[in-house]
Formats: structure tokens, sequence, C-alpha cells
């Protein structure tokens, strides 16, 4: 039994609250660029199957070259399909009305509110919900009570007014954000949406994989055989496709070098979300117009980074997978 838990953290220099703070508010190519971070790492998270329900300038972290780090999961839940969540928590001024009002939720609805929130903020350097009464904030997020600069384009309000919707049946969903022309502009390759993985057909066999997998985990070739024609999944076939992955990994790192990498690493199944309709809502107010931020770098300047596997990570059953693909 492991005596010991290790935990390796990147160090993170700032958040983007202390960035807001400091320039205050942004132009909407430097806005854009933190906001398609955020809700590519939002969309992750949610494609497996967690919805954050904390999320704001303050836990969203930057690393040097001013790259969004999502922090704090201490408020985030699982997703169940048919299951609801009802939890009232996160922060007031970013919370959704069905969370601050105790309704059902499925979950990624108060993301995508708590998103339009942050990028208000950024857009135009305040809150678009608040004040120091309580019960009188909850009124304002309730009744979607805000106004917008004059100085914000047509596609930021349509964006912001489609997020911030009271009726989360109504709000825009995170695939529709992913296909409006604000959040298209200039959107770098590492984050724009990957093909759909290649379906394996077991009708092509790798004999050099079926050996491994006997001589790991200890069953006859014809088992190994027989159950990668099944239809059914079973932890053969799990391990058989595993190895191919982490082959075609190696194989991509060599031929490609590190972007696609990054890209198969950036992988992860799909998930189909409600879909919600949208409606425009047009407000307006002057204001000033925010200057630019410098940003340093970008993602494609950062050092390669490695992932290694504790054995004390996996359960038991799956203790072959590590000998498989970390050997």
């Amino acid at each position: 039994m492991p005596t010991d838990i290790i935990m390796v953290m990147e160090y993170a220099r700032g958040e983007l609250f202390n960035l807001i703070v400091e320039k205050g508010k942004m132009c909407e190519d430097d806005a854009r660029r933190f906001f398609q971070q955020i809700i590519c790492a939002v969309e992750y998270c949610h494609r497996h199957k967690i919805v954050h329900r904390d999320l704001k300038p303050e836990n969203l972290l930057l690393d040097p070259y001013n790259n969004v780090k999502i922090a704090d999961f201490g408020l985030s839940n699982i997703m169940t399909d048919g299951d609801f969540l009802k939890t009232s928590c996160g922060s007031p001024n970013y919370a959704a009305p069905e969370v601050i009002s105790g309704r059902l939720y499925a979950g990624p609805e108060v993301d995508v509110w708590s998103c339009g929130v942050i990028l208000f903020v950024m857009l135009c350097g305040r809150l678009p919900f608040d004040d120091e009464y309580i019960p009188t904030l909850f009124k304002k997020i309730n009744g979607g009570i805000y106004t917008l600069p004059s100085f914000i384009s047509a596609e930021a309000k349509y964006l912001l007014n489609s997020m911030l919707i009271v009726d989360p049946l109504k709000r825009i969903t995170i695939q529709e954000i992913r296909q409006t022309s604000w959040f298209n502009v200039g959107l770098p390759d590492y984050l724009k949406p990957l093909p759909d993985s290649e379906e394996v057909f077991f009708d092509e066999i790798d004999d050099s994989i079926v050996s491994e997998i006997h001589k790991k985990m200890g069953f006859s070739k014809d088992t190994i055989y027989q159950a990668l024609q099944e239809i059914e999944n079973n932890q053969i076939k799990v391990a058989y496709q595993l190895v191919v992955d982490n082959k075609r990994m190696i194989t991509a790192g060599r031929i490609s070098g590190q972007k696609n990498m990054q890209s198969f690493l950036a992988a992860s199944p799909s998930w189909d979300t409600l879909q919600y309709s949208r409606r425009k809502v047009n407000v307006d107010e002057d204001d000033d117009e925010p200057s630019s931020i410098v940003l340093d770098g970008n993602v494609e300047d950062n050092e390669t980074s490695s992932i290694a596997l504790l054995s004390s990570s996996l359960p038991p059953v799956e203790e072959f997978l590590k000998v498989i693909i970390f050997q």
C-alpha cells in the first residue's frame, strides 16, 4: 500500500483578476484571446462530465505567457446523465440565476453564465451585476438587469446577451459559442475542434500488440483474438486500444513534432449537451474605449512537458496498462 502522496503542481505567476485590476478593461482582441482559452478549457471539462460551478477571474490563473489555467475545482461536480444538480454555490456575482434561486440545473449552462460574466468584466472593467446588498444583487441577477457600453462591437454584444440569458433553456451553449463569428476571429489552430477520432476496426489486428497483451496480461492469443471480435467492450479491447493509441501518439510526435502531440493529448470523447435556442437583447451605455494590454508570447512558446503515471493512481485491474504503455 502506498504511504505517501506526492503532488507536483505547475507554478502560475498570477491571476486574470490581478491583470484586470492592474490594466482595467481590455480591447476586444485581448479579451477574445483569454475568452477563447477559457471556453475551450471549460468545454474540455464538460466533455468529461465535470462542471466547475465557480468560474471567476480569481480562479483563472496565468502562466508566464499569459495563458489561462483554470483552478479551484473545490465546488465542481460530476454530471450524470438524467440527473440534475441543485447545490447553490459559487461567487454570487458570477453565479447563474438558477443557482442562486436553488432551482435544478444540468451543469454546463451555469458555467456558460459565469463565462459570460467574465467576458463582460474583461470588456467593460466592471461587473454586470453588482450591489453591496445581497438580496438586491440577486434581484438584478434573476431579472437579467445589466447595461452594455456603446463601444462594444455588435458581435460581442450578441455573444454577451446570449450568454447572460436568465432562462437556462434559452442560453447559448458552449458548442454554439464556438460557432459565433466573434469567437472565431484569430482562433489559434491548437484551440480549433479536432476531427472525430478514427474508428478502429479490429478485423485488421496487429499481431505484435496481441503478443504484447499475451505477455503482460496472461491471456492466450486465441482468447485475445476472440475478445477483440466481440461487440461489447471488455478489458482486452480496452488494453488493445490503449496500446494502439499510444503507438499512434508516439508516431505523431516523431513525424509532426510537438504541435501534433499537443493536439493528440488535447483530444477527448465527445459529449452531447442540451441544445438551447438564443435571443438578442439590445442595451447600450456610453463609456470610454479600453486600452490594449501587452500579451507576452503564446501557448506554443511554452517548454515541452512530459506526463508520467504513478502505479498508485491506477486501480489494480488496470495495473497491466501501466506496464504496457509506460515501460
